[in-house]
């Protein structure tokens, strides 16, 4: 009897530890569905433990906030509609200037379209830079979710003599098998080709064949099928930033009494961008005693 009573609380402490596994890292093993997803549908990739991990919270603005980039806001809404409910979309390099809205867009796009309920549930799944080398990996995880995954890297690079770059492209076309259909994957980088121009410019140097050296670091960015490029901004557009987070956050200053401090403050940071308006505001909802929160 006493045999009978331990074999039953070890069945049961196996249970209970295992559906605390997925509530912590909300896996899915073989065909079996997690249990325990997040509720806003974001992740942290995991590699060490294979397992994605739940976030309670994402750091991100409303879409309505990110000013001066029209037209890539458009062309990666659209896009992203699109994977969202089920129809084909492409792989997309997010690159340009600094601080412009590049991370952020990915971010907000994803609580855009989530907040509209689409057809089918789009996850988030945010993967390091240096993690690279398991997405394949973790593409196999997420081909077996009943969900629309869209893997995104932010700052994403590659040095002299990193070979990561070369597994990238093969995740990227899928391989033998095809890229998942329920799998997108989003990158933003500084760099238009993903890798400093110096680079490229010594395996053209050293190459028996400079012309097919570059053609090969180039080949990475091709594999992704929509560029969008973001741009310094000008003046008035930084000001409008600043203006739009006053509204929205319910600061309310005249315009002239901040104008001047913000044109100073961007001389000194000595670039104009949407990183340096959110923050100024800070500094200036700081100093009026103004709490902010998403």
């Amino acid at each position: 009897m006493s045999n009978e009573k331990n074999d039953s609380d070890s069945a049961l402490l196996r249970r209970a530890t295992e559906a605390l596994e997925k509530i912590a890292f909300g896996t899915v093993k073989g065909n079996e569905r997690d249990e325990s997803p997040s509720p806003i549908h974001a992740y942290s990739w995991q590699p060490e433990i294979a397992k994605l991990k739940p976030l309670a919270q994402v750091n991100r603005l409303p879409l309505k906030l990110l000013l001066g980039i029209d037209r890539p806001k458009n062309l990666l809404l659209e896009n992203t509609r699109r994977f969202a409910t089920g129809l084909p979309a492409n792989n997309a390099l997010l690159w340009g200037a600094r601080g412009m809205g590049k991370s952020s867009l990915v971010k907000s796009l994803h609580e855009h379209l989530t907040t509209l309920k689409t057809s089918k549930v789009l996850e988030l799944i945010e993967i390091s830079r240096t993690d690279i080398s398991s997405l394949g990996e973790l593409n196999d995880q997420l081909a077996k979710r009943n969900s629309q995954c869209l893997i995104y890297c932010d700052d994403l690079s590659f040095d002299y003599d990193d070979g990561a770059y070369k597994s990238l492209k093969t995740v990227l076309d899928g391989g033998l098998a095809g890229r998942p259909s329920n799998v997108l994957f989003y990158a933003t980088s500084n760099r238009r080709h993903l890798m400093p121009r110096e680079m490229m410019d010594n395996e053209a140097g050293s190459a028996i064949n400079p012309g097919e050296a570059v053609e090969e670091k180039l080949s990475l960015s091709d594999r992704f099928g929509l560029w969008l490029g973001f741009h310094k901004c000008d003046q008035q557009t930084y000001l409008d930033m600043i203006n739009a987070y006053c509204e929205y956050f319910g600061l309310e200053l005249p315009f002239e009494n901040w104008r001047s401090d913000a044109l100073e403050w961007q001389v000194t940071r000595g670039a104009r961008s949407g990183r340096v308006a959110f923050q100024f505001f800070q500094d200036l909802a700081g100093e009026h005693n103004l709490r902010i929160g998403f």
